[in-house]
């Protein structure tokens, strides 16, 4: 069985050893670790070659060519580097809790290795010095962890650091043209494809602090939100057309059932029809969010199109 951990870096040397170091404690020793910079002006190339001199594992696979490819085409680069089995995600600021690689691949045992797999794992909020603020992300920011298609299309409770998937699903991944993120593309692949599976155990320390890309919704970011409505409206448009976007991309997957196919279908041109018509498809289907509150507002402005702008 051969296992690849992908890690993109960028500007990372606050916190990138710590979370090599975590790699390293893992109960599951026999893996590869694969790692692409993505043009760091800091000393992040440096701390990875470190890394890599001490350990034969790590692989700084772009030492001498940094080009910037952004976030996701950086995962597509790794994970389509080099074939493995299984590819786990890694971010560069966060703690892995020492049996989440073990508990995973037991899972995998119970799954056939032939069809696409996607497993991840719920993760503890903590703040920079890894002083937890919410024991479970799931709970905290999206109720309940997301494994089926009608649930995936429009909210992603997959985070990447906690999420492995199998070469079966890898082979899926032909492109990032209009994927907002790798971990939801990837999670909309497995839930049409094979199998999305979640694990309800933490799987590592999710770091926030201020430098982040991406991070959990904070009581400070909500704020923010609320003291600019017009902001907050066009930020839910634009996750509804990205995700509509990226929906569309899953169409192109020839194995899909007639159902999931007219499902897609429905969701990408919600927006298209007539008021009444967009109503029935809201009852027919039941798009929503996971949290009552914000599918009261996905479904009024999907009703209403407040906000909305035609580009």
């Amino acid at each position: 069985m051969k296992v690849n951990i992908v890690l993109s870096t960028y500007n990372g040397a606050r916190f990138l050893a710590e979370q090599l170091e975590s790699i390293q404690k893992q109960t599951f020793t026999d893996w590869q670790l694969l790692i692409r910079d993505d043009g760091s002006t800091d000393i992040t190339p440096q701390i990875i070659a470190e890394f890599v001199k001490a350990d034969p594992r790590i692989h700084f696979i772009n030492e001498h060519d940094r080009q910037n490819f952004g976030v996701i085409k950086n995962f597509f680069t790794l994970v389509k580097y080099e074939k493995a089995d299984y590819y786990f995600f890694s971010d560069q600021d966060d703690v892995w809790l020492p049996d989440k690689m073990a508990t995973m691949l037991d899972e995998v045992i119970h799954h056939d290795k032939s069809q696409p797999l996607m497993i991840y794992m719920d993760l503890s909020v903590v703040d920079q010095d890894l002083n937890v603020t919410h024991p479970s992300m799931i709970c905290s920011q999206s109720h309940h962890a997301n494994t089926t298609l009608l649930a995936e299309l429009t909210e992603n409770t997959v985070t990447g650091g906690v999420a492995m998937i199998n070469h079966a699903l890898a082979e899926k991944w032909e492109d990032t043209d209009d994927v907002i993120m790798h971990d939801w593309y990837l999670a909309l692949l497995a839930t049409t494809t094979g199998k999305l599976v979640y694990i309800d155990k933490p799987g590592e320390l999710y770091r926030q602090h201020d430098n982040n890309v991406l991070g959990a919704r904070t009581f400070r970011k909500r704020l923010a939100k609320w003291l600019n409505p017009l902001q907050a409206l066009e930020k839910y448009w634009w996750l509804i057309t990205t995700s509509q976007r990226q929906a569309e991309l899953l169409l192109g997957q020839p194995d899909l059932s007639t159902i999931q196919r007219e499902l897609i279908g429905a969701y990408v041109g919600l927006i298209n029809h007539g008021m009444m018509q967009r109503i029935n498809l809201l009852k027919k289907y039941q798009f929503k969010k996971n949290k009552r509150f914000h599918t009261v507002v996905f479904r009024t402005l999907i009703v209403t199109k407040l906000g909305y702008r035609k580009k």
